[in-house]
């Protein structure tokens, strides 16, 4: 009987699975609207801030330099999935073989 169930199981997990996957939004690199060619309003303003201001371009801030990006959460839990994910590969195919 659990033999007839793997399946529907499996098939049940997999369809559940492209179903949340289906309202996952695209990234679309194209554009709905066509693009504007006249400059907008607050880009007009800050033009017009940065010609009149006193500093040259040598002067101007520049952007904070905030280090580099920390990884070392990224690194720990894809290390924790991917050892579970081998535990449970392991413990699948030994209880295979025993027969369960």
């Amino acid at each position: 009987m659990s033999s007839v169930r793997r399946p529907l199981l499996t098939a049940t997990a997999a369809g559940t699975l492209l179903g949340a996957l289906w309202f996952v939004p695209s990234a679309n690199a194209t554009q709905d609207k066509p693009v504007r060619t006249e400059p907008s309003v607050q880009a007009t303003a800050q033009a017009r801030v940065t010609t009149t201001s006193t500093e040259t371009a040598e002067e101007s801030p520049q952007l904070a330099d905030t280090g580099s990006f920390d990884t070392t959460p990224y690194i720990a839990g894809g290390t924790l999935f991917l050892t579970l994910g081998a535990g449970f590969v392991v413990y699948s195919v030994r209880r295979e073989r025993l027969g369960f």
